[in-house]
């Protein structure tokens, strides 16, 4: 259990039946009247993010989040198949939960699993990750020097905004966290 007088960023704790993380928080103590918790949680399934005032005094279950590293194995159908790399033990994941994630990952790769009550309930790729790009437009004699960009789009199939010298079949590092291009990749 904890106190909402003892909640800190990243804390996991359970409430109305979700199970929520601290992403901001601030202890108000107004002139008049009760001190409160003035907070930002996001529900860790869903994404979504939400402000609550709470009593210090009030109690919440805390929640426990297991992150593992899988291998990405393969797809069939709508069930994309993980795999745990010290037990071998294989966890099936339905479209919803690998989604954004899908944009970065290829077979093969490691990405971190999210458990609660060892359920998976969210995918996170590596923060960076390096990918053929499959097709952009080849660039012009005289329009690299700017820091003009074009689209370009690599072999998982995400679309991003390269620099004109980066041509199809280079190897690219992309940061998953913003979807954006780094560099070259040697």
């Amino acid at each position: 259990m904890i106190l909402a007088g003892d909640f800190r960023k990243g804390v996991t704790f359970s409430y109305n039946g979700g199970i929520y993380v601290i992403v901001d928080f601030q202890h108000v103590k107004p002139g008049k009247g009760a001190a409160f918790v003035r907070t930002k949680i996001k529900n860790v399934v869903t994404g979504a993010v939400r402000e609550e005032t709470f009593n210090p005094s009030e109690k919440f279950e805390l929640a426990h989040i297991e992150n593992k590293e899988m291998v990405y194995l393969y797809s069939d159908g709508d069930l994309y198949y993980f795999m745990d790399s010290e037990s071998f033990d294989q966890v099936p994941l339905n479209k919803g939960q690998v989604e954004d994630a899908l944009q970065f990952l290829k077979e093969n790769m490691t990405a971190t699993i999210k458990f609660y009550n060892n359920e998976a309930f969210s995918v996170e790729p590596p923060n960076f990750v390096v990918l053929q790009v499959v097709s952009c437009e080849p660039a012009v004699a005289g329009n690299t020097a700017t820091n003009a960009t074009k689209p370009a789009t690599v072999e998982t199939g995400y679309t991003l905004m390269v620099p004109m010298f980066v041509n199809e079949g280079d190897m690219i590092r992309i940061d998953t966290r913003t979807g954006e291009y780094m560099e070259r990749a040697k």
